[in-house]
């Protein structure tokens, strides 16, 4: 079994959602499919088809968060001697070569990858690129529009 590495924010956001599907939506779905049998005939019953679809999709995401669960490698980097190096889990400073421009980013698992939050999956190109560099290196990343340049100015273990 392969190990997923995620954040303690990531892990903590699936244990609540899990607890969240089995605590309250599932009896929830439960009481909807009860009351929709006792309607009578299920065979030309729309709220009692519904119900049960609705069953099957929560019991999916419940088995899914499991099993996520179950393979994931919990990585706190804040327990981690900050030596400069990009590694999963720190929030990383970079400043475009070309432009000037500075960005920050996240590296955290591919579950807990937002660009509007400024997460990136380990697994991105980005990512890819950036791990094992240390401060003050210059890393090619090939992005859509084309290779871009970025000095690692900042790693932060936060």
């Amino acid at each position: 079994m392969a190990q997923v590495p995620m954040t303690i924010a990531g892990e903590a956001k699936l244990r609540a959602e899990l607890n969240h599907l089995k605590s309250v939506e599932r009896p929830r779905i439960i009481q909807a499919i009860a009351e929709a049998r006792a309607h009578g005939d299920l065979k030309e019953n729309a709220e009692y088809h519904a119900a049960r679809e609705q069953q099957g999709f929560a019991e999916g995401r419940i088995q899914e968060i499991e099993g996520k669960l179950s393979e994931a490698r919990i990585i706190d980097v804040t327990t981690i001697p900050n030596s400069g190096k990009v590694i999963f889990g720190v929030t990383v400073k970079l400043v475009n070569v070309e432009t000037e421009e500075q960005v920050s980013w996240t590296i955290v698992g591919d579950d807990e990858a937002d660009v509007k939050q400024q997460k990136i999956s380990v697994s991105s190109p980005v990512a890819r690129a950036l791990i094992g560099k240390e401060v003050g290196d210059v890393v090619a990343v090939r992005i859509p529009a084309g290779d871009v340049e970025y000095e690692i100015e900042e790693v932060r273990h936060i």
